[in-house]
C-alpha cells in the first residue's frame, strides 16, 4: 500500500449509491460542469492536482465474457479520485471549508452519508469508505503543484525570450534577461523532498542519490578517459 509518492497523495474513495438516485446525481454534476461558478472555492485550491467523480449503475460493471458471473448488486457506486499535497486532514478539512454545500449535494443520496459538517463524522465516512492505493507513480514526486505550475510558466517565457534576444546587443540582451528574473522572482523556489514521512518518499530520496551518484561516476571515468 503506498497512498504517497513524494509530496503527494493519492485517495480513492468508493461508495454506495440507491440506483434510483444515480440519475439525479448525474443530473447535479451536470449542472456543476455547467455552471462552472459553483466550484470555484475547489478550483481554486492550489493543493488540489485533480479531483474526479464517475457514478457506475448498478448494471454497468464489466461483464467480460460469458463465463464471468453477472454482478448482482443492490447499489450503484460513485468512485472518488483525487490526488494532492499535503496530508489527509488538510485536504478533507479543505474540500469541506470550500464547497461545504457542494460535497452534500455530490453524496447527497450516498449510503449513511452524514454531510461534511461537522467534521468528525465526515472525516469516518471518508475513512471507511477509502480505498488505500495499492501502485501509486507521480511523474513528479517532489513537486507540489505550484511549482509545476511555476517551472511551465518559466519554460514559457524562456521560449518568448530566446526568440527576442537573438539579434540584441549584450546591454540590451542584460535588459532583458533582468526584465525576466523580475517577472520570476515568485516562481524560482527550491524543490525540497517532502515533510512527510512514508516509505515511497524515501524510496524517492534513495533512488535520486543513487541516480547522482551514478551521474557522478560517470562523469569522472569520462574524464579520466580523456585525461
Amino acid at each position: 500500500m503506498s497512498n504517497i509518492a513524494g509530496k503527494a497523495y493519492a485517495m480513492n474513495v468508493v461508495t454506495p449509491i440507491r440506483w434510483y438516485f444515480v440519475w439525479l446525481n448525474k443530473l447535479i454534476f451536470w449542472l456543476a460542469i455547467k455552471i462552472p461558478g459553483v466550484l470555484t472555492g475547489l478550483i481554486t485550491l492550489s493543493l488540489i492536482h485533480y479531483a474526479r467523480w464517475v457514478i457506475v449503475s448498478r448494471n454497468d460493471f464489466p461483464h467480460l465474457s460469458p463465463e464471468q458471473p453477472r454482478e448482482e448488486l443492490k447499489y450503484s457506486y460513485m468512485f472518488f479520485f483525487s490526488n494532492f499535497n499535503g496530508s489527509w486532514d488538510q485536504y478533507v478539512d479543505s474540500f469541506t471549508f470550500s464547497i461545504p454545500g457542494g460535497l452534500d449535494l455530490f453524496w447527497k443520496w450516498n449510503i449513511r452519508y452524514p454531510n461534511s459538517v461537522p467534521l468528525m463524522p465526515f472525516h469516518n465516512y471518508i475513512r471507511y469508505n477509502q480505498v488505500d492505493t495499492n501502485h501509486y507513480y507521480n511523474a513528479t514526486p517532489l513537486a507540489a503543484s505550484n511549482d509545476v505550475k511555476a517551472a511551465a510558466a518559466i519554460m514559457d517565457s524562456l521560449q518568448s525570450f530566446d526568440k527576442a534576444v537573438a539579434n540584441l546587443s549584450p546591454e540590451e540582451f542584460q535588459k532583458q534577461y533582468f526584465a525576466v528574473l523580475r517577472k520570476h522572482q515568485n516562481d524560482l523556489g527550491d524543490m525540497q523532498p517532502t515533510p512527510i514521512v512514508s516509505l515511497a518518499a524515501h524510496e524517492v530520496e534513495m533512488r535520486r542519490k543513487r541516480e547522482l551518484a551514478q551521474h557522478a561516476h560517470e562523469h569522472d571515468h569520462e574524464g579520466e578517459l580523456h585525461g
